[in-house]
């Protein structure tokens, strides 16, 4: 942790040195770090009240029938999956302000559109009956692109800015940051439901995409000027921008001389492969040329378009993903998410299968988000004492020990308590797995050596990296939920679940081990 250096002045005819000690950092940039919290919390509730919003919305348009939800849960996952690293890419080369902008505008934007397509098919169904799969492609589209762009905005602030604005504050400051930017998530979570389930019992369906839209149009330039004022409240976020763009400049003047070498001085044999496979079957191209020819010719674009995919941005991520001293926690982190042990949708409507009430379901999500935010407060204390590797290693294991409750319950014959002993290893397992997120995402932040040419040139295209992977196996969860639907058989999936699980703690211990050795 690098300390701010001393002041030292001198006083007119030859008085001496005298030390001068700034102000704490950490009171001294509290009301900008307030305003950080502020933007991050409006951004963030936005969001969380369109994750849960949408698939009711969807249920209510087509009733007694979970296909537009799924739907909509495959385009959400499969869009991050697949453009996760791109949008990495994008982050890491734009300005923080471009970034921040763009970010604002296109997830507000989206969410606006997302309202006002659900608000057109709830109160003008019958004037729409022709265009309502318009609207719907229209809300899994809007809804899909403020999921990436609200993918952005984690980026820039979770892992970009906290860990440069901690990088002059004292020890721990990272820790608590990190604390605090995810207890306002958790916090989104449990309570943006509940207000929205009190505007949707007590009012209207309609009434809540009302109200979806309107936070998020009135919202957004106080969100901008919040986090404007952040930016320009803190030298070191300047500082660090001003380095990206130089960065970014001489990346682009390596690559243009390339492009120049490689124009003055082409491959002479660019497909030696393709020469060698024509030379071996040289008898059959002298009877007939335009074989011959069109062979080769399909040999050098496949030989081309493979390599230009693989030098790709997107490859590119990949490769500097993998190439991480930590990359065993990161894929272990992004098992957690091929789970059906959580309260989604999967495992909701399980329990309502078994009989358990709807309000008994919402209080037991609220205690598993509830134990989630407690998270936030344990891991800063357990982190001081024994380590941030330590802590995920007791954070996973832990974690583990609850989910063999859920194992368990699989044996119970009696429906409601199996069910009962599955909410509560779900519940209390969240202890262990927000304290496993913490670390491993602190663990990433603090990489710099491995990533070639300084951690904080490639952090964002490493988090877009491990978003995309979280996503693809949070993907998989919809598919095996897709291949074993009936409730009678979710046994299996549990069985599925608790072993991806073990498998992740297994890859932490083994990174363990490794640093250990």
């Amino acid at each position: 942790m690098d300390r701010a250096p001393l002041i030292l002045t001198e006083e007119e005819h030859g008085a001496p040195l005298i030390e001068e000690e700034p102000p704490p950092p950490s009171s001294f940039h509290f009301p900008l770090l307030l305003n950080l919290y502020i933007g991050h919390f409006l951004a963030r509730w936005g969001a969380r009240m369109w994750e849960f919003s949408v698939g009711l919305y969807m249920i209510n348009i087509w009733p007694d029938s979970l296909v537009l939800a799924a739907v909509y849960g495959v385009v959400e996952s499969a869009s991050t999956a697949l453009l996760g690293p791109l949008v990495g890419e994008w982050v890491d080369k734009l300005s923080y302000l471009q970034v921040l902008r763009l970010w604002l505008l296109i997830q507000n934007l989206s969410f606006v559109v997302a309202g006002g397509s659900v608000i057109a098919i709830l109160d003008y169904a019958d004037h729409l009956s022709a265009k309502s799969a318009a609207f719907i492609s229209l809300i899994n589209i809007s809804g899909a692109v403020a999921v990436l762009s609200s993918l952005a905005g984690t980026i820039l602030i979770e892992r970009e800015w906290v860990v440069v604005i901690s990088g002059r504050q004292p020890p721990g400051a990272l820790t608590k940051m990190n604390s605090v930017v995810r207890r306002i998530d958790l916090s989104c979570k449990l309570f943006a439901p509940v207000v929205s389930g009190f505007i949707i019992s007590f009012i209207s369906l309609t009434a809540s995409a009302v109200t979806l839209a309107l936070w998020n149009m009135l919202g957004v330039c106080l969100q901008y000027w919040l986090l404007l004022s952040v930016y320009n409240g803190f030298p070191e976020l300047q500082e660090a921008d001003q380095r990206r763009r130089r960065r970014r400049r001489m990346e682009e003047v390596v690559e243009a001389t390339f492009a120049l070498a490689f124009a003055d001085h082409p491959d002479p044999d660019p497909d030696p492969e393709g020469e060698t496979l024509m030379r071996s079957s040289s008898s059959s191209s002298r009877s007939s040329p335009s074989s011959h020819t069109n062979c080769n010719g399909i040999i050098r674009s496949s030989s081309r378009l493979v390599k230009q995919f693989l030098e790709s941005p997107y490859m590119n991520a990949w490769r500097l993903y993998l190439k991480q001293d930590v990359v065993l926690p990161g894929v272990a982190l992004a098992l957690l998410f091929f789970t059906v042990l959580s309260f989604g949708s999967l495992m909701s409507a399980v329990l309502e299968w078994e009989g358990i009430p709807a309000y008994v379901i919402g209080i037991a999500r609220g205690v598993s988000a509830t134990i989630g935010i407690a998270a936030t407060f344990v891991y800063p204390l357990m982190e001081a004492r024994i380590s941030t590797l330590r802590t995920g290693l007791w954070s996973i294991w832990s974690q583990w020990s609850c989910l063999v409750v859920c194992v368990g319950s699989i044996l119970v014959s009696d429906r409601v308590m199996s069910a009962y002993l599955l909410m509560g290893g779900v519940a209390f397992s969240r202890l262990g797995l927000w304290m496993f997120d913490l670390s491993v995402i602190q663990l990433m932040q603090e990489e710099e050596d491995s990533l070639g040419g300084g951690g904080e040139s490639h952090r964002c295209v490493v988090f877009g990296v491990q978003n995309s992977l979280q996503s693809l196996l949070d993907l998989l969860t919809y598919v095996m939920g897709i291949l074993i639907p009936d409730p009678k058989e979710f046994w299996k999936l549990i069985t599925m679940s608790f072993v991806v699980v073990t498998l992740a703690g297994v890859l932490y211990t083994l990174h363990v081990y490794r640093g250990r050795s």
